[in-house]
């Protein structure tokens, strides 16, 4: 499947209007149906994300029964926290039912989701993503189906890759992102 993830290297790099064929992200160059893969695989799991926070806060019946909801008072955090059986679970149920804990987890599924989902600010979704992605990961320790890898290893490393490659700029606003003065002059944003 020669020239799936990047154009043939000898060929010239496509222009976007205004932008010079070296400050194209790799996922700018790559072919158009990669292109797609990209930004769909990063729509994808920043809906994963979004979901969570629109299902824990309206308890829409799927993780999280209305009566249940962060709307009607209850804790976004409890549900899982307080169910650990793991080596870190006297950690983090001593977190549970925290209020500062529910809110920074509930900004950070949002946050991370609606980022993802835009194509914006991928260097910090990306970060807190992974951060928050490991300290689930953690609170689950000892894995029931694999000894070491599961699906939150496996989605943080896609998130980094996506945002490694530039995957903002497809089926995105992160071109447009780039462009605002504020971002331009503080990296991280991007």
């Amino acid at each position: 499947m020669k020239g799936t993830i990047e154009r043939n290297a000898n060929a010239p790099l496509p222009t976007v209007e205004g932008t010079e064929p070296e400050t194209l992200s790799l996922a700018e160059r790559a072919t158009r149906p990669t292109q797609v893969v990209l930004g769909v695989l990063r729509i994808t799991i920043g809906f994963y994300f979004l979901w969570a926070f629109l299902d824990k806060t309206f308890g829409l019946g799927f993780a999280t029964p209305a009566e249940r909801s962060w709307i009607n008072g209850n804790s976004p955090t409890t549900g899982f926290l307080s169910n650990l059986e793991g080596t870190f679970s006297g950690f983090f149920s001593g977190l549970a039912g925290n209020a500062f804990i529910d809110v920074l987890f509930m900004v950070g599924l949002l946050g991370i989701g609606l980022a993802l989902i835009l194509g914006i600010g991928m260097r910090i979704a990306a970060v807190s993503g992974t951060l928050l992605l490991l300290l689930m990961y953690l609170a689950e320790l000892p894995l029931v189906t694999n000894p070491i890898i599961d699906d939150h290893i496996t989605m943080s490393l896609t998130i980094i890759a996506l945002t490694l490659l530039g995957a903002g700029s497809v089926l995105g606003l992160g071109k447009t992102w780039k462009r605002i003065p504020f971002v331009q002059r503080n990296a991280w944003l991007v």
